[in-house]
């Protein structure tokens, strides 16, 4: 049986593009009532509007035509805009009692300062996911980061709480670590992802060969990783301490100049942080490496 809350908590979702779509059918899953999906007035915004709308059972609005008169406001709206888009909306109606999220893992709940100036209690609650185009991620085991006002934090774990999400409590000033560490495991994962296909062409795979042979390892990896720890799950020639592998390595790298210095970057971190032997000899051959691209 869904939860009484979940029943009764009126949603508006501000901007209809890829996070807002997921969290609005994320919503509309766990039993909220989604009645407004929020566009631009473009026409291609628009149109995602009202595809959403018919998904979740709402009413695609304009900023100008929007009633805005749900429990919870969730501005899924680009970091850049967040806090423009949050003084537009604030002249719209009674704001009081009222809470409003917006999704930005960077910034704060400060951006929303001109919404809990009208009475609006205010939260950043941040999905710790990736959201791309073709693909809609379902938030069950989600974590979301949260900072902001008491009262809008007692809703946002209820409602991540109903979604089957976890909620984590990031700090003002801890925002920027806590993104970037969220862009180490999915774009920046991705950018070594493709630093790897071009070795792999080196080697004479093509791209699509890359990614096929490159997933089963990968996800060991990472099975490795959640269940072994970083220590028990890392392997290759740095923990054996073999030195003239590294080397090869090195040499074969040195015409893909970024490959070269993303080797020798994760090289050195490795040594850094992770159990390696030969360690001194190691150090010594990465550093080698990386005056060879300076």
């Amino acid at each position: 049986m869904l939860p009484a809350m979940a029943k009764q908590l009126r949603v508006a979702v501000v901007g209809p593009g890829r996070l807002g779509r997921a969290l609005a059918i994320g919503l509309k899953q766990a039993g909220y009532r989604v009645e407004e999906i929020v566009s631009r007035t473009e026409a291609a915004s628009r149109r995602r509007a009202r595809a959403l709308a018919r998904e979740v059972g709402a009413r695609a609005v304009t900023a100008k035509t929007a009633r805005l008169d749900a429990d919870l406001i969730w501005l899924c709206v680009p970091d850049r805009e967040i806090a423009k888009v949050a003084r537009r909306l604030a002249g719209s109606g009674s704001w009081k009692g009222k809470v409003a999220f917006h999704p930005s893992g960077a910034l704060g709940s400060d951006e929303l300062e001109a919404l809990r100036q009208q009475g609006a209690s205010v939260a950043s609650v941040h999905p710790f996911m990736t959201f791309v185009r073709g693909s809609v991620p379902r938030l069950g085991g989600v974590p979301f980061g949260l900072e902001g006002d008491g009262a809008a934090l007692r809703l946002a774990r209820r409602v991540i709480h109903n979604v089957g999400g976890h909620s984590i409590s990031v700090s003002k000033r801890a925002k920027a670590a806590y993104h970037a560490w969220g862009g180490f495991l999915s774009p920046l994962l991705l950018s070594l992802l493709v630093t790897a296909e071009r070795v792999a062409a080196t080697a004479g795979f093509s791209a699509a060969q890359a990614r096929r042979w490159a997933m089963p390892i990968v996800q060991q990896t990472l099975t490795n990783y959640a269940r072994l720890g970083p220590a028990g799950a890392f392997s290759g020639p740095l923990v054996r301490g073999d030195v003239t592998v590294v080397k090869k390595h090195l040499q074969a790298l040195k015409k893909i100049s970024s490959a070269h210095e993303v080797y020798v970057a994760l090289g050195n971190s490795a040594l850094e942080n992770l159990p390696t032997k030969n360690r001194a000899q190691l150090r010594k051959v990465l550093t080698r490496g990386s005056r060879v691209n300076a």
